[in-house]
């Protein structure tokens, strides 16, 4: 989608948003600070933060994803949604994992930068989904958010590995 389109917006009583992406990329983090934001904004909401069974899996497989589900409406609701009406996917793995609690028409933001060859094969894709017409029943929004990230970062005067760093739990000093 190049700079500037517009776009009609619509106005909606509900919102069922769907974060997803590894264990330790910070899904919980991001759902926390989305749910905040809109508490803030006065709407109603419910949450489910979703933890992978797994102790850290390696990176990138399907058996690593963790993901935060968050309701959001102008109304009382009791439940975190059964079907999100939108899945923010920050890699193949992620994608993988919750598309088929997708309905189709939904929206899906997807990480562009990890879907390289590499990332497919991990998450145990053959073909590229994003380009082989297997998500053509979705509204499909790809962005390069690894790039934005470190390009923020660098101008931010952050080093540029920093963002796509492995990170650990524990942190010394």
């Amino acid at each position: 989608m190049a700079s500037g389109t517009q776009h009609a917006t619509e106005q909606i009583d509900q919102v069922i948003v769907r974060f997803a992406g590894d264990s330790g990329d910070g899904m919980q983090l991001t759902g926390d600070r989305f749910t905040t934001s809109s508490a803030l904004l006065g709407n109603d909401l419910s949450t489910f933060p979703d933890f992978p069974a797994e102790i850290r899996a390696p990176a990138g497989t399907v058996n690593g994803v963790s993901a935060f589900q968050v309701h959001i409406s102008d109304h009382d609701i009791l439940t975190p949604g059964d079907s999100p009406n939108v899945l923010v996917a920050m890699n193949p793995a992620a994608l993988k994992a919750n598309i088929d609690m997708m309905a189709k028409g939904t929206v899906l933001i997807v990480n562009s930068d990890s879907f390289e060859e590499r990332d497919l094969a991990k998450a145990g894709y053959g073909s590229n989904p994003l380009t082989d017409g297997s998500l053509a029943a979705y509204t499909v929004y790809e962005v390069p958010m690894t790039s934005i990230t470190q390009e923020v970062c660098k101008e931010a005067g952050v080093k540029p590995a920093t963002p796509s760093a492995p990170r650990t739990s524990s942190r010394s000093g």
